[in-house]
């Protein structure tokens, strides 16, 4: 069995500008979360449970244009990037990161981690 936090606490490290990662379901509950600074990490689990309902809504959209599944979403802000990969149905991995942050790093790093995980969410 794959450690979550193992997969996370790997992508924080090897990613420049990264303030921290989580898995989380549909419903806003995350399963496990890394920070780099704890400090931050009140604000943006609250910010990720609230983009959940803007994922629910792209992912809903994708299928009634017949564009196929929503595989990633990026939330691109002066302050700050979050990027959210699908891991499987009702589960998504989130990395966050600063606006100097490593964005192509963050992608592989990302995708890296639904390979990983695949078995563990039936993907």
């Amino acid at each position: 069995m794959i450690n979550f936090r193992e997969v996370l606490q790997g992508i924080v490290e090897r990613t420049d500008g990264c303030l921290g990662s989580l898995i989380m379901g549909t419903d806003g509950i995350a399963v496990e979360k890394v920070w780099k600074n704890p400090s931050t990490q009140a604000n943006m689990d609250v910010a990720v449970a609230e983009y959940t309902s803007l994922l629910r809504n792209a992912k809903r959209t994708n299928r009634e244009i017949r564009f196929g599944k929503l595989r990633e979403f990026v939330l691109s802000g002066e302050n700050g990037i979050f990027l959210l990969r699908f891991l499987g149905e009702y589960y998504f991995i989130a990395l966050i990161l600063l606006p100097e942050g490593n964005f192509g790093r963050g992608r592989y790093e990302l995708r890296r981690a639904e390979l990983l995980l695949e078995k563990e969410f039936a993907i």
